[in-house]
């Protein structure tokens, strides 16, 4: 039977860790376990998980270390890697189990956008059908990987930005992504505090100039 690590990277997200730990606990099981990477939070995240009795350790601030940390102390065959404002589906192991068949290695969800904007579900499907077109998947719809896949590709690129993009463009060589229709549920707080349009042509110009050839970090100061 295959294990599954679920691996979230965690900054100063106080508060709404509750939520997050009371659906971590709910996952914990023989098969499954979680590990939490805290990026140097300065609020009172890690110690949060830590009183929930919950594995966490710490790396340098950014998703690409922290995920690749997490995976390093993970004992899973799979990987999933879950943003700490993102809910999985009810079905999510299920779903990845049923999916994960040789040779496809690696995956993502369909995303919901969670908000009060109309236009955030205009903008969760155009992701969703961005995605199953080209293949590229983004952290917001919760990769998942084999370990073999994983390490095949090295990990995440450890850039501030755009990591989720080029995992996807490795992974890509070594099997189609399996696209589960399932929804993980996201926030939409970076859409709705920076303005929902606004956002979308930021993250637009972004990709037009990662594509372009633009530093990854450097492009992350724009996105700050």
């Amino acid at each position: 039977m295959q294990t599954v690590s679920i691996i979230v990277p965690v900054f100063n997200e106080s508060l709404c860790m509750p939520d997050v730990l009371a659906r971590a606990q709910a996952l914990v099981s023989p098969t499954v376990d979680i590990v939490f990477v805290d990026g140097g939070s300065t609020d009172n995240t890690l110690a949060l998980v830590k009183s929930a009795g919950l594995p966490a350790i710490t790396s340098p601030k950014g998703r690409a270390w922290q995920m690749n940390a997490g995976a390093a102390q993970a004992r899973g065959d799979v990987l999933l890697f879950l943003h700490a404002d993102t809910q999985l589906p009810e079905d999510a192991l299920r779903s990845i189990a049923a999916h994960l068949i040789h040779p496809v290695c690696w995956g993502r969800f369909d995303v919901r956008i969670a908000g009060r904007a109309r236009m955030l579900a205009v903008v969760a499907q155009m992701m969703n059908w961005r995605s199953r077109y080209s293949g590229i998947a983004t952290g917001d719809q919760a990769l998942f990987m084999t370990r073999d896949a994983f390490n095949t590709i090295g990990g995440f690129p450890e850039q501030a930005l755009m990591e989720d993009i080029e995992a996807s463009i490795q992974l890509k060589k070594l099997s189609r992504p399996a696209c589960i229709s399932s929804h993980v549920t996201t926030s939409g707080r970076r859409w709705e505090t920076r303005g929902v349009w606004a956002t979308i042509f930021l993250m637009w110009r972004l990709r037009w100039a990662y594509w372009c050839g633009q530093n990854a970090n450097e492009l992350a100061k724009r996105y700050a």
